[in-house]
């Protein structure tokens, strides 16, 4: 959808939805890991979903805070950041 193309599109959804889920589940880089999925959600509320109405837009969108949410704060003291960086 925005001039990459079908396979190069499917190859950094599939990175950042599943690689980057797994690590933000794990606790691993969440700071990181959330910026592509951030991305991902961006494309699919602004660019694919940009002509429907807001029920096709509501559950991306709340997916978007959320990374957002965990982008910002981080993955704090239950992750294994805090197990491998606490001093």
């Amino acid at each position: 959808p925005i001039g990459i193309g079908a396979t190069g599109s499917l190859a950094l959804a599939v990175f950042s939805e599943f690689i980057c889920s797994v690590l933000i589940i794990l606790g691993l880089g969440t700071r990181l890991a959330a910026i592509p999925l951030v991305i991902t959600m961006l494309v699919a509320v602004f660019i694919v979903h940009a002509a429907d109405g807001m029920s096709h837009q509501e559950l991306p969108l709340l997916y978007l805070f959320s990374y957002v949410l965990l982008m910002l704060t981080g993955s704090g003291k239950y992750s294994l950041d805090h197990y491998f960086l606490k001093k």
